[in-house]
């Protein structure tokens, strides 16, 4: 069963998610929240999976509720609910450990595969948010609040690493990853837990963007 906690602060919107993933009989809704805060309260007394998590929140926000659950819960998964004009919270919640995004007004069918993926170790990535969060560190670069994600020599990875690593940073997913490569699906997740090892990376939102800040694509064979 997984167990999933919501936050927003629209009752309407709460509700709804609610009855929506009720309707699969391996999920469960342990929990919801108005606000951070509540999402903080919640999880002394509640244990979740995964927290469908709103940026925009009274109280406590959704990036600083993702960055106190991941210090204290860090392997809870959490996915960003936002809308088109929220880049720069979007940036921030993948930067404190969120596992990716989903728009609001997304189908049912892609909320609930979001759980799924997280679930199994994956990330909600594509190219147009790394592309966006890209542009973010390189405009942050100028200043003293830079991300601090080491741009270690590509020759730590093997071949079949980096070829994967520069695949993630275009924002493929495992089977598109394989498919492309030829791989397994295993070979490729292994490979990839491989890589964040040897780089001492945290994710793979680390990694898609380590590929790109290096211009793997360039180096990659």
């Amino acid at each position: 069963m997984i167990r999933v906690l919501i936050a927003d602060d629209q009752e309407l919107i709460r509700e709804s998610l609610k009855i929506i993933l009720e309707v699969n009989s391996d999920i469960k809704v342990v929990g919801i929240a108005e606000n951070g805060k509540k999402v903080l309260d919640l999880l002394q007394k509640t244990s979740a999976d995964v927290i469908l998590m709103d940026i925009r929140m009274p109280e406590l926000d959704g990036v600083q509720c993702t960055k106190a659950v991941k210090e204290k819960f860090p392997d809870m998964k959490i996915i960003i609910l936002t809308t088109f004009d929220d880049d720069e919270y979007v940036f921030y919640a993948l930067k404190y450990g969120a596992s990716g995004y989903l728009l609001k007004g997304c189908s049912v069918n892609e909320l609930t595969s979001a759980i799924y993926t997280v679930m199994s170790g994956g990330s909600i990535l594509n190219q147009g948010v790394i592309t966006k969060v890209v542009k973010l560190f390189s405009q942050m670069a100028q200043t003293s609040i830079a991300p601090k994600i080491d741009g270690r020599n590509v020759t730590i990875l093997n071949r079949t690493e980096r070829n994967i690593a520069t695949l993630v940073g275009s924002g493929l997913s495992n089977k598109e990853i394989a498919e492309a490569l030829f791989l397994s699906e295993g070979t490729v997740r292994n490979a990839l837990s491989s890589a964040l090892s040897k780089l001492n990376l945290r994710d793979r939102t680390q990694l898609a963007i380590w590929a790109v800040q290096t211009d793997l694509s360039n180096k990659a064979s």
